[in-house]
C-alpha cells in the first residue's frame, strides 16, 4: 500500500502537491509503525524511508535530508575477528595462554606438572560444559592437539575423576543456591 502511494506521489507534477502527499505518506507510515514515536529520530527515519522506498526518484522539500545511496556509501569497515584455534570454545583463553606457557617452558617437572594441572582443568572445564563423563584419553588428545603435539600426560597418570569433579560441581551449585537467593527467602 505505501509503495502505490510513492508510486503516486513520484508521477505528480506539481511540487507542491508532491510535498503534501510526502507528507501525508509519511503520516500513514507512523501509524503504520506504532512504536516509531519512541524512537530518538523517528520523523527523520520515516523521511529517510521514503526515499529508499521510492529509490531516491522522490524530488521533494523534505526536512531532512535523503540518505546516502548505497554506492554512495560503503558501510562500516568490516570487523576482524580473532582467530580462537582449534579449540572447543568451552575451555577458553586461559587454557589457551597457561598452553602457550608450557610450551615455552624447558623439559622437565614443573612443565610435566603443568601440563598434569591444564589436563585436569580441560576435563573440569569440559564436565562443566557438557552433561556425563569424558574418558581421559580424549582429554590427553586435546591436550595434545592443542599444543602441537608438545604437551603430553603419560597414559599411566590418572586424571582427576569425573565422579569427583561432578560432585564438587553440585555441591557448588547447591551452596550457591542456599546462599545466594536461589532458595527460599527468609523474612
Amino acid at each position: 500500500m505505501v509503495h502505490e502511494l510513492i508510486a503516486h506521489c513520484i508521477t505528480l507534477e506539481d511540487r507542491e502537491e508532491r510535498n503534501k502527499c510526502a507528507a501525508a505518506i509519511v503520516s500513514v507510515m507512523r501509524t503504520l509503525v506504532p512504536g516509531s514515536k519512541e524512537m530518538v529520530d523517528h520523523e527523520e527515519k520515516l523521511w529517510g524511508h521514503l526515499h529508499v522506498m521510492s529509490n531516491w526518484q522522490l524530488d521533494i522539500d523534505a526536512p531532512f535530508p535523503p540518505p546516502a545511496k548505497p554506492d554512495q556509501d560503503p558501510g562500516p569497515d568490516r570487523l576482524t575477528y580473532t582467530q580462537i584455534g582449534k579449540r572447543p570454545s568451552f575451555y577458553g583463553r586461559i587454557v589457551e595462554d597457561l598452553i602457550v606457557k608450557a610450551k615455552d617452558m624447558p623439559e622437565g617437572e614443573e612443565r610435566a606438572a603443568l601440563a598434569m594441572m591444564i589436563a585436569n582443568l580441560l576435563k573440569r572445564q569440559y564436565l562443566t560444559w557438557n552433561k556425563g563423563a569424558v574418558e581421559d584419553p580424549l582429554i590427553r588428545a586435546q591436550l595434545r592437539e592443542m599444543s602441537d603435539g608438545k604437551l603430553d600426560v603419560p597414559a599411566e597418570v590418572d586424571l582427576v575423576s569425573s565422579s569427583e569433579v561432578l560432585k564438587s560441581k553440585r555441591k557448588t551449585s547447591n551452596n550457591f543456591r542456599n546462599h545466594r537467593g536461589g532458595g527460599k527467602r527468609k523474612r
